[in-house]
């Protein structure tokens, strides 16, 4: 019985000894330094079309990836010639992508012979983006004659709008 007194007045002892209040400190420690961060830049979050894509393509060529042609004509002039070259250029800085040329004529003549100078008119525009040094396996061409035009109408106007080869990016 002694014994389990003397356990017992042990544990008081821990237990009193293990609340006692610790003294303070006769000086508080100096406040930590400041250390002067520079705010987070956000991340800039990227404006205008991606570089390569379709959307870039369309934006970096301002109008310049179509051409037109006269009547029952397929021949690249001056014109189509610095549209041609912008449309070299840009498929030069993004050799992995691909274009499509689409030829296309107005409402006037037969199916098929609309479909032959739509072909006639994408090829020469590849051919000539060829010749400024695209690789060939790289242009695809397709004629929709007069299947798809984009000015409605039965007029000289309308006729020169979709008397043309279009240049489309493959994203």
């Amino acid at each position: 019985m002694k014994r389990l007194v003397s356990l017992a007045a042990l544990a008081a002892a821990i237990t009193v000894a293990g609340c006692s209040k610790k003294a303070e400190p006769e000086q508080l420690p100096p406040p930590p330094a400041t250390v002067e961060t520079a705010a987070p830049r956000p991340t800039p979050t990227p404006t205008g079309p991606v570089p390569g894509s379709n959307a870039d393509f369309m934006a970096q060529m301002q109008g310049r990836s179509v051409i037109f042609f006269d009547t029952d004509k397929f021949d690249i002039d001056a014109d189509d010639q610095a549209a041609l070259r912008a449309q070299a250029q840009w498929l030069q800085r993004y050799p992995a992508k691909r274009a499509t040329i689409e030829g296309h004529c107005d409402e006037r003549g037969t199916r098929e012979y609309n479909i032959a100078l739509g072909e006639r008119r994408a090829n020469a525009a590849k051919n000539y983006l060829v010749s400024l040094g695209v690789d060939a396996s790289r242009i695809n061409t397709v004629s929709y004659g007069k299947e798809r035009p984009v000015a409605l109408g039965s007029n000289e106007a309308a006729w020169a709008q979709n008397r043309r080869a279009a240049t489309i990016t493959i994203d």
